[in-house]
């Protein structure tokens, strides 16, 4: 996506914890911007091992046990990752 590696699916764990559909693909060919789900918490961390940041946005919806409803904004343009927003969108 605009010269940068992105990787987005719904189980993937977290730096050091990557689940383990996706742990040896990320070790060896890792992207910049992983993006996941699934866990429904909001986490923005980034992978200094292999330079990757990871994007949870939390949960924008109504089910699950998440209390307040989150999204993660932002623009990619020239490989570069700009303008990271987080995102309260209310009470669920």
């Amino acid at each position: 996506v605009e010269g940068l590696d992105v990787w987005m699916t719904h189980i993937g764990g977290y730096p050091g914890r990557y689940s383990v559909e996706v742990k040896k693909e990320i070790l060896s060919n890792p992207p910049k911007l992983f993006i996941t789900g699934h866990s429904h918490i909001l986490k923005v961390m980034f992978d200094k091992k292999i330079e990757c940041l990871h994007i949870n946005p939390g949960a924008a919806g109504n089910s699950g046990w998440h209390r307040v409803k989150t999204l993660a904004k932002f623009a990619i343009s020239n490989g570069k990752i700009q303008d990271l927003e987080v995102i309260e969108i209310g009470n669920r």
